[in-house]
């Protein structure tokens, strides 16, 4: 199997990652000023970047098949989740899942702790450790956040 590698990269004016950006506020509420970050996209295998000062900040995928319509969400990758703090989509796992999640196992609904109300199936959403509440991984909800509250079995995250 091939490794992936950041293919494609080059620098961008803040004009050109504006419909980025303001998808991000739309959605997520996030506001940042970019005027004084060195913003580059690239593309990492299915994903594009949007890089500030070489980090990756947010990164655009496609939803998958089964989860609903396939249409380009984007999303900010852990790095920027731990830039902005942000308060929606999120899950918290209990410490017995974390090795399982660290490996890119799937969430099963039995470690899910808490869950924000308003997350729907095929929701990308982030999983926050429950203790510390710092972003440890992202999935896809495969199931509402009322069903994940209340399932003790099956998958909740993939």
């Amino acid at each position: 199997m091939a490794k992936r590698r950041m293919r494609k990269r080059k620098p961008v004016r803040l004009k050109v990652v504006r419909r980025i950006l303001d998808s991000l506020n739309e959605n997520l509420g996030i506001e940042d000023d970019f005027s004084d970050v060195f913003l580059e996209i690239a593309e990492f295998g299915e994903l594009n970047l949007l890089l500030g000062d070489r980090v990756p900040l947010v990164m655009t995928i496609n939803r998958p098949e089964d989860l609903g319509d396939v249409v380009a969400v984007t999303f900010p990758t852990l790095r920027g989740l731990l830039r902005w703090n942000l308060e929606v989509r999120w899950c918290a796992v209990d410490r017995g899942a974390i090795p399982f999640l660290m490996n890119g196992a799937d969430c099963m609904a039995a470690g899910v702790q808490m869950v924000d109300p308003n997350i729907e199936r095929g929701d990308l959403i982030w999983i926050r450790d429950e203790e510390h509440g710092k972003p440890i991984a992202m999935g896809w909800a495969l199931i509402d956040a009322e069903e994940m509250n209340t399932a003790t079995k099956g998958k909740a995250l993939r």
